[in-house]
């Protein structure tokens, strides 16, 4: 081939040609798959143009809700490190920021300001404010438009065929439950509960209702997209009770099976309860007894067929030592 080359000008410089193309090709390839896709512009000032006024200037009067929120997953949204990661796996796409930024245009795929701010719920500033309200509509719709996953959840649950909405349980700007624990937000309607056997012995354990109600298995890595499940529904399923009693929710049988001979050992005499330990113990001596009759067969065995194994591999080893290799001259040569 490279006698060919050397002979042939023209070839070598085509092959050349195209040994160095394909090269950039696949670079520029390798370069476009690992660059994220450009992410969008960054926020610009908020101003009376956009129609927002910004988290900040909300927080002038409402401070104390303003300060609750700052450290809450909704004001995180953009920044947090989980976000960031899979954000950029999925290749920084902008259709990400409807939920996790405030006032993001689709169109031009700029957005006024990172997180869920006061205006994502709220609604773009009213020039008018205080004297014009900033409403929000006290239902699930709103939350839905990010949290799909938990409100169709809870659109199967009891909850909302009694009308409970989001808001009943979650304060919405601190993301925090609106009681001291989930068992005393819950407590609030279902008072009873702790009287049955279930409910009470799990309570006397330190178990609040969302351990059971509101299972979810281990998580294996980061939600991308949000799309996992957070256990709205309340209902109580078979992973929840194996997610806590694994070693023992498949020995059931073995438990009332061991609990019976219990009870027929209680109802023996002394001189029963001695022949039957005597029995067991000539049981255990009998199988040790076929335990090492076992181990010395085994090593029979792997005795005989360690020899036959050995012999036939050096068989073909000496005779492979025998064989000559033969020059190009036809002359022998060991």
């Amino acid at each position: 081939m490279m006698s060919r080359l050397k002979h042939n000008p023209q070839l070598l410089t085509k092959l050349v040609f195209v040994c160095i193309f394909l090269l950039f090709v696949l670079l520029g390839a390798a370069a476009g798959y690992s660059q994220p896709a450009s992410a969008a512009p960054a926020p610009h000032p908020a101003s009376q143009a956009t129609g927002y006024a910004g988290s900040q200037a909300c927080g002038n009067c409402h401070k104390d809700i303003h300060a609750n929120w700052q450290t809450t997953r909704h004001a995180l949204a953009f920044s947090s490190p989980i976000f960031q990661q899979d954000w950029t796996k999925l290749g920084s796409r902008t259709t990400c920021l409807a939920c996790h930024t405030t006032g993001y245009d689709p169109n031009t795929g700029n957005y006024v300001e990172e997180g869920v701010t006061c205006e994502s719920c709220h609604g773009a500033f009213q020039p008018d404010h205080p004297e014009q309200p900033m409403p929000v509509k006290p239902n699930a719709d709103l939350c839905a438009t990010c949290h799909k996953t938990s409100t169709d959840e809870w659109r199967a649950s009891p909850h909302v065929k009694a009308g409970i909405q989001c808001q009943a349980c979650h304060d919405p700007h601190s993301q925090t439950p609106k009681a001291e624990s989930v068992t005393a937000l819950c407590t609030n309607c279902h008072k009873d509960m702790g009287e049955g056997f279930t409910h009470g012995t799990h309570a006397s354990a330190g178990l609040e209702c969302s351990n059971c109600h509101m299972y979810t298995g281990p998580r294996s890595g980061n939600p991308i997209e949000g799309l996992v499940p957070t256990g709205h529904t309340f209902t109580v399923g078979s992973e929840a009770c194996i997610g806590c009693h694994q070693d023992t929710v498949h020995s059931r049988a073995e438990i009332i099976k061991l609990s019976g001979e219990v009870a027929e050992v209680k109802d023996m005499d002394a001189e029963t309860l001695k022949q039957k330990v005597q029995e067991q113990e000539e049981q255990i001596a009998t199988l040790e007894s076929r335990s090492t009759v076992r181990l010395y067969t085994g090593l029979a065995q792997g005795a005989i067929i360690g020899l036959m194994t050995g012999g036939a591999a050096a068989w073909v080893v000496s005779r492979g030592i025998r064989i000559v290799e033969e020059d190009e001259d036809g002359q022998e040569k060991s």
